[in-house]
């Protein structure tokens, strides 16, 4: 059989992504940081990219002009992919009266005594106080050591004979600058465990000359854990009221002294939209703040006569760029408001209530809502943060499964966390609620039947531990 060539026309259909549509895209699930640095790096490698500087005194480019060529770029590139508008949707902007009120608005339910600084690290407490101690510098050295040994929470992961060895030095000398730092701030640092760390502090509280709460941290630290009183009441004579008056001293000392100590630079959450209520209605502001305006510089009006065909090549690719991006970050925004409006209609209680009125909600609800594909709707709900009334939340909180009420309506299962978390922490510590007693209550409030298992899975969610560990056995 030859072989033969042939033509041969089919016609197909498919999903052209541009370059431009992919940094759109990306965009959108970027975090408020993340953007930032991307807008920055752009600035930098774009020479048709600049900042706007809202100097009306600067007379280098009328207004009319710049936006005229601004928007001609525009055209020319949206032209090329059509289906821009229908992914991203219209965009419903608020009356310009509603956000006439001062950035400080927003700042209420952020204020600046809820920011903090970076914390000291543990290991930067100690060394402070290493320095400022009456230590020969040769004792100095060996608690270096110590000190960079320790663990996050304190502990000291290394033996006598291992840091000596660091420290070229005795283990003898070890013990005695361990023993000086184990009273440093936080006292019970550098100890081997838990026992060891409540011993220390014990100590250097006056209360280790009480024969019964030595032994109690010396040996009964698991029975105490579990809860297993009626043993203890036995072995040392006490009643309860006794009993609970060493738990008290017992509870009131910390086993991990290093975990209030930060390990370094802490995580900040700068809101990307801020919701405060207005009269009866709620308003939603976009943060803006530190996000550069851009605009296409002048140059890019430059006379490129003379120059070569590459040179040109060069320029129109970077003003392209330039306007897509100036472009994509609108849509972002636009996109962002539109979502937060769609779900400020849907949780409407929340708002109002709290966490207790959350409502049962889906990606596909807001994106039937808006006009969108469910993708724009989880891409630009990823990494983004409001800030409520009730609180700082991720966008993807709002998103939770739903529970059928008895008269056909339905509670969101974060609503239901809270529930379980409220009946817990207002129980008796004798008596702890089981998980069926638990849905018993849910009931009688949300009108909803809920099996025990669910409350089961729901309380672990919490990280709560079940009935039989919550009770105490006196």
């Amino acid at each position: 059989m030859a072989l033969e060539l042939r033509q041969q026309m089919k016609l197909a259909q498919q999903l052209v992504m541009t370059p431009q549509l992919q940094q759109a895209i990306k965009l959108l699930q970027l975090s408020r940081v993340e953007l930032l640095e991307t807008v920055q790096q752009e600035m930098l490698e774009n020479p048709f990219l600049e900042e706007f500087s809202g100097d009306d005194s600067s007379e280098q480019a009328p207004a009319e002009q710049r936006e005229r060529i601004e928007e001609d770029a525009y055209d020319r590139e949206l032209a090329k992919d059509a289906s821009w508008e229908d992914y991203l949707g219209e965009f419903a902007s608020t009356p310009r009266g509603s956000q006439s009120r001062e950035f400080e608005a927003a700042e209420e339910i952020s204020p600046l005594e809820a920011r903090y600084a970076a914390k000291p690290t543990l290991e930067g407490h100690l060394l402070w106080q290493l320095r400022l101690s009456s230590l020969t510098e040769e004792q100095k050295a060996i608690g270096e050591v110590i000190i960079g040994n320790l663990s996050s929470s304190g502990y000291l992961l290394a033996t006598d004979e291992e840091v000596a060895a660091l420290a070229q030095c005795e283990p003898a000398a070890v013990t005695e600058v361990l023993e000086r730092i184990q009273l440093f701030d936080p006292v019970g640092v550098a100890a081997r465990d838990a026992r060891e760390c409540l011993l220390i502090q014990i100590k250097n509280l006056g209360y280790d000359r009480d024969p019964i709460l030595r032994e109690l941290v010396e040996s009964h630290l698991e029975d105490l854990e579990a809860k297993r009183y009626k043993p203890l009441l036995k072995k040392f004579h006490l009643d309860a009221e006794g009993l609970r008056e060493y738990l008290d001293i017992i509870q009131s000392l910390d086993p991990l002294p290093g975990s209030s100590f930060g390990g370094g630079e802490p995580t900040y959450v700068s809101p990307d939209v801020f919701v405060y209520k207005m009269g009866d209605e709620f308003v939603i502001l976009l943060n803006e703040d530190g996000l550069p305006q851009l605009q296409l510089s002048s140059l890019a009006q430059m006379n490129m006569d003379g120059a070569s065909e590459k040179e040109k090549e060069y320029c129109a690719e970077k003003v392209r760029s330039a306007s897509w991006l100036i472009k994509s970050l609108y849509q972002r925004q636009r996109t962002l408001y539109k979502v937060m409006e769609s779900i400020v209609r849907h949780q409407r209680p929340f708002f109002e209530e709290g966490v207790t009125r959350l409502a049962p909600l889906i990606l596909k609800d807001i994106a039937d809502d808006i006009g969108m594909h469910e993708s724009t709707v989880s891409r630009i709900t990823t990494s983004k943060y409001v800030a409520t009334p009730h609180g700082i939340f991720e966008l993807k909180f709002f998103f939770n499964s739903g529970l059928e009420l008895d008269d056909g309506s339905q509670v969101g299962s974060e609503s239901v966390k809270a529930l379980i978390k409220k009946f817990i922490s207002e129980e008796d510590p004798k008596n702890p609620l089981s998980d069926e007693r638990i849905g018993e209550m849910l009931k009688e409030r949300l009108k909803v039947n809920i099996a025990r298992r669910t409350v089961a899975k729901y309380r672990t969610a919490l990280d709560i531990p079940s009935s039989s560990r919550r009770k105490e056995h006196f």
